[in-house]
């Protein structure tokens, strides 16, 4: 019984020895120089985290500027836009330069209710965009443009 305490308390002491070496040394130690097998140095790749700011950088968030007011600007009432009207079914508004084609859609079917088949557009050379608001067959262009008083 002696002898099995003797074993036990040296070999609680080895086991002590190895740990504190173990603490000393440290549990990363460099084994020796890693072999580069390429020229170019690549960064490791870290965690990267998405932006988590604390307050906001305007006081204010900004406000759309093309609102469906500020993009159908007003209808065209030329004879050629008559001609569009009568032949195509479509009607021809003057929009915002910067609007597209499905802000333009939008628009319209807020201004108006009516709903588009497709809308064509162009710049003219007085630098502003012309939209062709295409109807589908079974509303006439004609009675849109008297409610909204092109006629």
């Amino acid at each position: 019984m002696a002898k099995d305490r003797k074993d036990n308390s040296k070999k609680a002491v080895s086991k002590a020895k190895t740990a504190s070496k173990a603490m000393k040394k440290g549990k990363l130690t460099k084994k020796g120089t890693k072999i580069r097998t390429s020229v170019h140095f690549k960064l490791p790749k870290t965690l990267k985290l998405m932006r988590n700011p604390k307050y906001s950088k305007r006081a204010l968030n900004r406000k759309t500027r093309l609102d469906k007011f500020t993009i159908v600007k007003y209808p065209l009432c030329t004879e050629s836009a008559m001609k569009q009207i009568e032949d195509n079914n479509t009607l021809t508004f003057i929009v915002d330069i910067n609007s597209n084609k499905h802000q333009i859609k939008k628009a319209v079917s807020d201004l108006y209710k009516i709903e588009t088949v497709k809308i064509n557009t162009l710049i003219r050379p007085d630098g502003k965009k012309k939209a062709y608001v295409r109807l589908p067959e079974n509303r006439e262009a004609l009675e849109i443009a008297n409610t909204i008083g092109i006629i």
